[in-house]
């Protein structure tokens, strides 16, 4: 075999090998900042339902993944992440699915507090009517946040309902399915955390991924 060409296979395949060693080392040296930036993004998007809300963990710190069946709205698996001030259970949110949407189920990310009362609720995905059913969304009108601070005793459990059915809450224009879906979910979830807060905040977290 000619030197000179395995001279420059010898060379070529040292170059690769470093170029190889340098992307190796510049994934591991980057892949925590991803991990990290990209736990930061989803605690940003959560932190909108926990309004009013002290705490001091991380919200992703905490969580559980309950599988069906569980007793929260949907069919599917739900998730809660839990936060608390110091060693002290502060809220949770749940993230869970109002299935009798008009246009099919809604995700729905819901805030309590340790007392009980809504912190706050944002629509995580739906495929309701543009214009009429997408008005459950925050970044359309503030039909969302009219459940803030409300509870099962404020109303109580028969007045968690839209206006029309004798309710407490206003509906949208247009619309009742999808709003009296979101307010059924709230309520069913609300009826949940009453029933299950010491298990809640007492169960050991379950799932690595946010």
């Amino acid at each position: 075999m000619d030197r000179s060409v395995l001279k420059n296979g010898m060379t070529l395949a040292i170059i690769a090998a470093i170029c190889t060693a340098l992307v190796a080392t510049t994934h591991h040296s980057t892949a925590d900042r991803i991990v990290a930036n990209q736990q930061a993004m989803i605690e940003r998007s959560l932190q909108p339902a926990l309004s009013g809300t002290f705490y001091d963990s991380g919200i992703l710190k905490s969580k559980l993944i309950l599988q069906p069946p569980h007793g929260l709205p949907g069919s599917g698996a739900a998730i809660i992440y839990r936060v608390f001030a110091a060693t002290d259970p502060a809220a949770a949110l749940f993230v869970v699915s109002a299935r009798d949407g008009f246009s099919g189920a809604i995700r729905l990310l819901i805030g309590i507090d340790i007392d009980g009362f809504v912190t706050g609720v944002r629509v995580l995905e739906h495929r309701e009517t543009p214009g009429l059913g997408d008005k459950i969304e925050s970044t359309r009108t503030n039909w969302i946040l009219q459940f803030d601070g409300h509870s099962l005793g404020k109303p109580d459990v028969a007045h968690w309902a839209i206006h029309s059915d004798g309710g407490q809450f206003d509906q949208l224009t247009g619309a009742s399915i999808t709003p009296r879906a979101v307010i059924n979910a709230i309520r069913d979830t609300l009826l949940y955390f009453d029933a299950n807060r010491d298990e809640i905040f007492s169960a050991p977290a379950t799932g690595d991924k946010p």
